[in-house]
């Protein structure tokens, strides 16, 4: 198959003429990545979400903890297909789902739970965001590592690849998510810290490096109101707050906008950050701590912990109560320590 760089304007005309609407193209930060919009139509979840069975509800489709009876993260959205070929398999494009440049695709399907898959970096808000786009039958085949895509752009096409269990034909989609990245040197950091015989086939790119983001949230909240990518991260509801001693770490540059103001570590010097994660690991919010404000020697302090956002969401396992008391568990510490290494 031969994939066309999309002409927004031609794209957007020929959209308009099968009913999709002027709304394909407004001015929001992120489109959806394939021409099913269904998500909108309120009742109808699915026409838009590819559950994990057919008698499984809609919501396992979607976001968060919404696997195995709730113990189980999933980190994007399984948006359905609306085209097949004879053979009944999907022939959706998967389109760029806002301005950016790729820089990761697999095209290697046996060598992860994506699939075929690509990784695009976008600026938006002075915040960097990577969608990914998974399970695909075809990566585009002139698509090049550093090559700048534009909104609706085709891609790759829709299929069910996966190294694990077999997509089902009726449940053929995209996986698609929205993330920040964790750190720059997530593979030295993977090989100094994986169990023997773990391996990483994707370098930088690898899923733990990418922590998703509510993309159904988000794709709602721009349809509703204006939309800032910069307030919706911050308006994040905490899982929970550590206080970790570490003052460089790649995290801080690069998501800047969430580092917030304190005078008295502006005053004294910087020996810490008070972090606020959400249930997802996602920190969007770090403070500076002064030396002055630290009680504590330990790397990492859980600070607090909103208990009620942990009993409904408790799939990460980032934190547990044992008695009275509150701890990181080992994925709590190991998600800090990859975050600030």
């Amino acid at each position: 198959m031969i994939f066309p760089v999309v002409d927004r304007a031609i794209f957007s005309a020929v959209a308009l003429s099968l009913g999709f609407g002027a709304s394909l193209f407004a001015q929001s930060p992120f489109q959806f990545p394939t021409a099913n919009h269904a998500l909108y139509e309120i009742g109808d979840e699915l026409k838009f979400f590819a559950p994990t069975a057919p008698d499984k509800p809609w919501t396992t489709g979607s976001f968060g903890c919404v696997r195995t009876d709730g113990r189980q993260m999933h980190e994007g959205l399984d948006i359905r297909c609306l085209q097949r070929d004879r053979h009944g398999e999907p022939t959706d494009p998967v389109m760029a789902t806002a301005d950016g440049t790729v820089v990761y695709f697999s095209r290697k399907p046996g060598l992860s739970n994506y699939g075929d898959y690509i990784v695009v970096r976008h600026v938006i808000d002075g915040l960097e965001i990577y969608s990914l786009y998974a399970h695909l039958s075809e990566v585009r085949p002139t698509l090049v590592i550093g090559q700048p895509v534009k909104v609706g752009d085709v891609i790759g096409t829709m299929g069910r690849t996966s190294s694990a269990e077999a997509i089902a034909k009726d449940r053929a989609h995209v996986h698609f998510e929205l993330n920040v990245l964790i750190n720059d040197n997530f593979a030295a950091w993977f090989k100094n810290n994986s169990t023997p015989g773990e391996r990483n086939d994707h370098g930088e790119w690898n899923g733990q490096n990418l922590n998703g983001l509510d993309v159904r949230e988000m794709l709602l909240a721009e349809k509703n109101a204006k939309f800032s990518l910069r307030d919706f991260l911050r308006g994040q509801t905490a899982l929970c707050r550590v206080l970790v001693r570490a003052t460089n770490f790649p995290y801080l540059k690069r998501y800047a906008a969430l580092v917030l103001k304190n005078p008295v570590a502006e005053k004294e010097g910087v020996a810490g950050y008070e972090i606020a994660l959400n249930y997802n690991g996602v920190a969007f919010a770090l403070l500076p701590r002064a030396a002055s404000e630290i009680k504590s020697g330990a790397k990492f302090q859980l600070l607090s912990v909103d208990e009620a956002m942990q009993k409904a969401n408790p799939c990460r396992k980032l934190v547990v109560k044992r008695g009275s008391r509150w701890q990181l568990t080992d994925k709590g510490v190991r998600e800090l320590e990859l975050l600030t290494d």
